[in-house]
């Protein structure tokens, strides 16, 4: 349904009130970066917007570069995602091996990947648009997934009434009701496919806004690196606020709240569950060393599973090369660890607080959504200049990261409550806090952990960036080194190590989820 204007208008109210919040947000942007002038750590809006009128030609070929090759990520991965999900509902049978394969790819470290990409692609925009589309696919797939199954029984029961088969019900029933949480899956894709880019162009790429913002990092130009940052940042509001607005021209029904349904554990058979394992990895195994030999790869940088084994387990010199790796391992997740339980607890309670304080929401929001837009790979940096080396910084910089997916997750979860508990509690004198407490908080559950899972990944890449360009510790500086000497075994061991442990990771939370909603939201798993 199209919208007449004065449907999907904002009220003149609301645009004074953004106006000036924005503006006060400017005002004390620009009085800090005043107070802290000559430390080198952050640039204020009128310095910024001195150095984009100074290199406007250059900044907006850098600009339009990088976008292509978000854009081409961006399409590449949706589509792909797409498909995916419509082949596991089409063929039920290997909807767990399809998710279970896009999971692993998922979890493979970008900051990682571009490195190897680079020397497979060559020059060119092929890195940066591989890791733009390994960004984004995921992230619709996933919300697209639940989308598909959201869909009333009767309504597959009037399709197969008329004699239609599956195609049928996909097209005209299911991807009906998927649409809402289709476009809520391209929203969020639109900053992560602009971070994939950008990874892709810090592999050696010739031009791009990632190549700029290598040499305002290197020669300590801070007007340059926050005048990056701030149009990557801008880029992908407008991308994310473009296909919402693009939404509510279509539809006046808010996006449901994403919730990723389970499979009860109990109705599974254990036996089905390690076949399903057992089956994954000789997949994953076949299609790694299938398409480096069909390409015909030099095994020097191409390496193959065998290689691996030989580099950790067989080869003489394994022993050391575990060693080696374990111990940055243990580095990057005594800092992983941390910075994502900060991120996931400053996300659930920022959402309770504008829960409880509604006034504040307008202000916050645009701030948390500005925080997610801007790239780790160039706050990194920057964090780590202001916060030093240590942990602190890091730290840091994974709860940011963490952050943004919880807080929204968990915000909208505690909003998209029904009504009907609500009335009922209210009816009965329930004070906020027991509202909150009793019916909001348990309701909010699936959104939180759905929250907790995706945020895996992201935990582990702001860790390994923040080692990798930054503090040259744990096992991202040593993927920044195995690169530059072209030490192949240990880069893709040090891939695959990453993979496995962010996959363990979100399947131990997958199992929490289970446990916690078996309890308190029994409804959210499919039997």
């Amino acid at each position: 349904m199209i919208l007449s204007p004065a449907r999907w208008r904002r009220p003149r109210t609301d645009w004074l009130r953004s106006i000036a919040t924005a503006l006060v947000a400017l005002i004390a942007w620009e009085a800090l970066a005043r107070a802290l002038a000559g430390t080198y750590l952050i640039a204020g809006p009128l310095e910024i917007a001195s150095y984009l009128s100074d290199h406007a030609g250059l900044i907006l070929r850098a600009t339009g570069w990088t976008a292509l090759a978000a854009a081409g990520g961006y399409v590449i991965g949706n589509l792909t995602a797409i498909a995916l999900a419509a082949v596991a509902i089409l063929i039920p049978g290997a909807a767990r091996l399809i998710s279970s394969l896009a999971l692993i790819v998922f979890c493979l470290p970008l900051v990682a990947t571009g490195p190897i990409l680079r020397v497979l692609w060559g020059p060119g925009l092929g890195p940066q648009v591989t890791l733009a589309a390994l960004a984004v696919y995921f992230t619709t797939f996933l919300p697209l997934q639940v989308g598909l199954r959201a869909a009333p029984p009767n309504w597959f029961d009037l399709v197969r009434s008329y004699g239609r088969g599956g195609w049928t019900a996909l097209v005209e029933v299911r991807a009906m009701a998927a649409l809402p949480y289709l476009i809520a899956g391209l929203q969020i894709a639109a900053p992560a496919a602009f971070l994939g880019a950008l990874v892709g162009e810090f592999t050696g790429a010739e031009r791009g806004m990632g190549v700029l913002t290598i040499r305002a990092m290197r020669s300590l130009d801070v007007a340059g690196t926050w005048s990056l940052a701030t149009i990557a940042a801008a880029v992908s509001m407008l991308a994310h606020a473009g296909i919402g607005w693009l939404w509510r021209r279509l539809d006046d029904a808010p996006p449901p709240l994403i919730l990723a349904s389970l499979p009860d554990a109990r109705t599974d058979r254990r036996w089905a569950t390690r076949l399903n394992l057992i089956l994954v990895v000789l997949v994953v195994i076949a299609l790694w060393w299938l398409s480096m030999e069909f390409a015909g790869l030099n095994r020097f940088f191409a390496k193959r599973p065998d290689d691996i084994w030989a580099f950790l387990v067989t080869a003489s010199g394994a022993a050391d090369h575990r060693t080696t790796l374990f111990a940055a391992l243990g580095q990057t997740l005594s800092l992983a660890l941390p910075g994502y339980a900060l991120g996931l607890a400053l996300g659930l309670g920022l959402a309770i607080a504008l829960l409880m304080l509604p006034a504040l929401a307008r202000a916050i929001m645009p701030l948390a959504v500005a925080l997610r837009a801007i790239p780790i790979v160039i706050t990194a940096p920057l964090v780590v200049v202001a916060m030093g080396r240590g942990a602190t910084g890091t730290i840091t910089i994974t709860a940011v990261m963490t952050f943004f997916p919880t807080f929204i997750a968990c915000y909208q979860g505690l909003k998209r409550t029904p009504a009907a508990l609500i009335d009922l509690f209210e009816s009965y004198a329930a004070t906020r806090w027991e509202r909150l407490t009793l019916v909001q908080f348990p309701a909010m559950l699936p959104a939180f952990f759905s929250a907790a899972r995706m945020a895996v990944p992201a935990a582990i890449l702001a860790t390994t960036t923040a080692e990798w360009l930054a503090t040259g510790h744990g096992i991202g500086g040593l993927m920044a080194l195995t690169a530059s000497t072209s030490d192949y075994g240990m880069l893709w061991s040090s891939v695959v190590l990453l993979a496995l442990v962010a996959v363990a990771a979100y399947a131990a939370i997958e199992r929490i989820e289970r446990a916690v909603l078996r309890r308190y939201g029994a409804e959210q798993l499919v039997r």
